[in-house]
This record gives structure tokens, C-alpha cells and sequence, in this order.
């Protein structure tokens, strides 16, 4: 019987894909990441506001002193909050793009446009649900200096209220979901709630016992619970997890790199590589963990 829900769920999954309506809104997101292929993190910035703007929320910016080894730099990270209590989960995802070697700007569609377009789907489906929680949804800048956004919103704000942390990075095509277990003890019930969640739902997921560092990074060394996701094909989730996990009989060719790390950080982190099904895919995943964690820790 079990097997048989499963199933079905799966099969009603796949039929959603393959309507016209869907595929039409796959189109709008892609649209929308793409949007974010600007000179300049700045007008990255303007490009997010103006998209929160136009999705009904009204999006706070918090400005900071970062920078990197070219010297002082003033960031901006963008919040919006949902719902209210003394307690709250943060949902985030950097949006800032790397300068490449030759002085321009990557698209940074995948590395990280991808994820946050998912984040204002997410957050557009949880300000329409009943929260015990308040939720805020944190885009930080400066991921790529490293993680200078996440560090000082922590400085300025601390994690005594934070119960949770669901931290996107790199979501952008595929749809096997990735995520992190390497982020400390604390995070055990996050990591739990995401596996539940993907048996749930019948998502392909891979849990990575060594993850790539993001933005999560900065909350595992302050002490907050929190898990790390992304989004690629099966394949390349799984040549990705033998690269980071396998150990020397990995079973990967010599001097092989995975297919995203041939992406992000280069010209090839571009429009065409993304998906809009796999924005809308996170999105949808994102809410419904958050709205799990939500329920589990009332």
C-alpha cells in the first residue's frame, strides 16, 4: 500500500509537469532568473527588490561593511518576513554573482539566480499559510567574498531566536535534490526533516556527508541547526557526491570535475543552462520543509 502512494504520488507529480499551464509558468521563471544577468551586484540587487515588490512583499535592506582582498566593499543583504512569534526559521540564498578572472561579472544564473527566484516562490506560498513560526527569507550578498553577508547579518542580529536554517545554493536544473549533513550535531533534526520530506513527496534526494561550503557555513559555526540544499540532474548529483565522498576508488576518471563545477564560476553559467521546472520544483520543496519544521517544533 505504501508503494502504491508512493506511486501515485509520483505519477500526479509527472502529469502536473507535462500540462501547458505548467510548462508556460516554467517559461515565467526562467524569465525571471534571467533577469539577474547584470554588470554589476548592485543592479543584481535592484533586480530582486523590484521582483519582491511585484510579488506583494515589501523587503527591507540592510547595508553592511564587507569586501573582499580588492579592499572594503559595502554589502547589502535583502529580508522579508513573514508571520511573527519569538521564535523563527530562516530560509536563504545568496544572490550575488563571483567576477571572473578577465574583470566581468558571471550571469551567475545557477550560482545563484536559480536559487533565489525558488525563494520567492517558496515565500509567496508561505504567506498564505498558518505559521506558529515567523519566517524570515534572507537573500545575502557577498556569498562569493566569503560568506561576508551571512556573517554580518549574524553579527548584527545573533541566532538566539533561530530555531532552523534551509540554506539554497546552486538549484537551478535537475531534479534530484541535494543536501548537506555536515553541518554539526544541532542540524540532526533539520537533515531528519528534509529526508522525511523526500520520501514524503517521492523526490529524488542524495544526502552528501561532506557538502560544499555556502552560506549555511556561517550558521553551523554560530550554533544554528541548519541544512544545506541544491538541485541537478541525477547524474551529476551523484558524480558530485563520489567526488566529494568516494574517497581515491571514487571510480571517477582522472582529473574528472563534474558537470557543475564545469558550469559555475565560468561562462558557462548561463541562462541556457536553467530549467524553469527545477525553480518552481525547489520552491514548492523549500515551503513545504519549512512548513514542516514549522509543525515539528511547536
Amino acid at each position: 500500500m505504501l508503494f502504491r502512494s508512493v506511486l501515485a504520488s509520483a505519477v500526479a507529480a509527472a502529469a502536473l509537469l507535462s500540462t501547458p499551464a505548467f510548462a508556460q509558468d516554467a517559461e515565467a521563471l526562467k524569465a525571471q532568473v534571467g533577469a539577474y544577468v547584470q554588470p554589476s551586484n548592485t543592479e543584481r540587487m535592484n533586480v530582486l527588490v523590484a521582483q519582491l515588490r511585484a510579488a506583494g512583499f515589501n523587503p527591507t535592506v540592510e547595508t553592511f561593511e564587507g569586501g573582499g582582498r580588492a579592499g572594503p566593499m559595502q554589502g547589502s543583504n535583502v529580508v522579508v518576513t513573514i508571520g511573527d512569534g519569538p521564535k523563527e526559521i530562516l530560509l536563504t540564498a545568496h544572490y550575488d554573482a563571483v567576477k571572473l578572472r578577465d574583470g566581468t561579472m558571471s550571469q551567475g544564473v545557477v550560482d545563484n539566480a536559480g536559487s533565489v527566484v525558488a525563494l520567492i516562490e517558496a515565500a509567496k506560498i508561505l504567506r498564505d499559510k498558518p505559521l506558529s513560526h515567523r519566517v524570515r527569507v534572507i537573500f545575502f550578498d557577498q556569498e562569493e567574498l566569503g560568506l561576508i553577508g551571512a556573517r554580518k547579518w549574524i553579527e548584527a542580529h545573533g541566532v538566539a531566536n533561530v530555531v532552523a536554517v534551509v540554506n539554497s545554493d546552486v538549484a537551478a536544473y535537475g531534479d534530484t535534490m541535494m543536501y548537506g549533513q555536515n553541518n554539526g550535531a544541532q542540524s540532526a533534526f533539520v537533515t531528519r526533516a528534509t529526508q522525511e520530506l523526500c520520501a514524503e513527496r517521492a523526490l529524488q534526494c542524495v544526502g552528501f556527508p561532506v557538502y560544499p561550503p555556502s552560506d549555511d557555513r556561517a550558521f553551523s559555526a554560530a550554533g544554528a541547526p541548519v541544512v544545506s540544499l541544491g538541485f541537478q540532474d541525477e547524474i551529476g548529483a551523484h558524480q558530485m557526491w563520489l567526488a566529494f565522498n568516494g574517497g581515491e576508488d571514487k571510480g571517477l576518471a582522472e582529473g574528472f570535475t563534474p558537470k557543475v563545477f564545469r558550469v559555475i564560476h565560468t561562462k558557462d553559467d548561463a541562462i541556457e543552462a536553467v530549467e524553469g521546472a527545477t525553480i518552481a520544483l525547489a520552491g514548492a520543496t523549500y515551503a513545504a520543509l519549512v512548513q514542516k519544521l514549522d509543525a515539528q517544533l511547536r
